[in-house]
């Protein structure tokens, strides 16, 4: 039986349940989420969906930005910074491996044909998630496979197994900083516009554009059906030093934005205890993993490294002529 690819409609009010079950499955696939990001991106959001018979096998939202008259498909949308997305799939893992990728190749090609068809982009970009494993039905529709890397903090074990496991320097800078110093909360809105305002001002400091608005991310946190945006911060004496966004979804948690270098004149490891924080939090609610979200830049790989984190891929996609791929580098955070 054929895999039938459409863009959902009737099917939206079991989009978030189908999100849930999927192995790739992620906050910002969430029906919710994908509305926010299509919004501040200037998308029209195209939520794909596959059926065998009325079994559903795969998601994909696509998002398609028109300029000056050319059309672009993106998952996820640039310029927001949005860690993954991509093809989401469902009901496959008790499948043998030639059923299974039969039937994940079929849901790609129609997911192909339909943006093919319905948008015939100049240029695409997909950035998957890490349970996405296999990126050949990409390689053979001719896109550009590129891996990444991002670090993943196994969070199911003793908080005291978890402190031996990272290096010598980090577990001195959480046993000795002196709590009575400092307080770490999770806070709202107003942490959300801190930690973003520190974010840009560091970039903006080395020269690196952040147009990520402050506004989609405040969004991002109060339509969020069933994940988490928590604000971690840090303050000495009343008065914020640092902060880090997480994206909470399912068993995970990850480092979104923040945990930058703080310009507050402060004798403590900043960073190292935002980052203790939340997995012990993690730990305290039985989530299973905690996301560094990147592993791809050596400078701030030596510092998420000494968390004794796992090595976790995931992949880049890219799609259109050298022309097009030379006008799509302009846009932010596609990469």
């Amino acid at each position: 039986m054929s895999i039938d690819v459409r863009v959902a409609t009737d099917d939206l009010e079991k989009w978030n349940e189908y999100v849930e079950r999927s192995p790739q499955g992620t906050l910002c696939h969430e029906l919710e989420a994908l509305q926010v990001q299509a919004d501040h991106a200037g998308a029209t959001l195209h939520p794909l969906i596959g059926f065998k018979g009325q079994e559903p096998v795969g998601l994909f939202p696509v998002f398609e930005i028109r300029k000056q008259f050319v059309t672009t498909a993106f998952s996820p949308p640039p310029h927001l910074r949005v860690p993954y997305l991509g093809p989401a799939f469902l009901n496959m893992g008790k499948l043998k491996q030639r059923k299974r990728e039969r039937r994940r190749q079929r849901f790609m090609d129609g997911c192909f044909e339909w943006i093919e068809t319905e948008l015939n982009p100049k240029y695409s970009h997909v950035r998957t998630t890490t349970g996405f494993t296999d990126a050949r039905p990409f390689k053979w529709q001719a896109y550009n496979v590129t891996p990444e890397y991002t670090y993943a903090v196994d969070l199911v074990r003793d908080e005291d197994d978890l402190l031996m496991a990272f290096s010598s320097d980090a577990r001195s800078n959480v046993r000795n900083a002196d709590e009575d110093t400092y307080e770490i909360d999770i806070g709202g809105p107003e942490e959300i516009r801190l930690i973003h305002e520190q974010v840009q001002n560091r970039y903006e400091s080395q020269g690196i554009s952040f147009d990520v608005p402050v506004e989609f991310v405040l969004d991002l946190a109060e339509q969020t059906a069933n994940g988490h945006v928590r604000p971690y911060t840090l303050r000495v004496d009343g008065e914020f030093v640092g902060g880090i966004l997480a994206l909470e979804y399912g068993d995970t948690t990850g480092r979104w934005m923040g945990g930058v270098r703080t310009d507050a004149d402060v004798d403590l490891p900043t960073n190292d205890l935002l980052d203790w924080a939340i997995m012990q939090d993690g730990c305290e609610r039985g989530l299973e993993t905690y996301d560094l979200v990147g592993a791809d830049t050596r400078r701030i790989n030596r510092y998420k490294a000494k968390f004794n984190p796992d090595l976790r891929t995931y992949y880049s996609l890219e799609h259109g002529t050298w022309g097009m791929q030379t006008i799509a580098s302009l846009y932010d955070s596609v990469k």
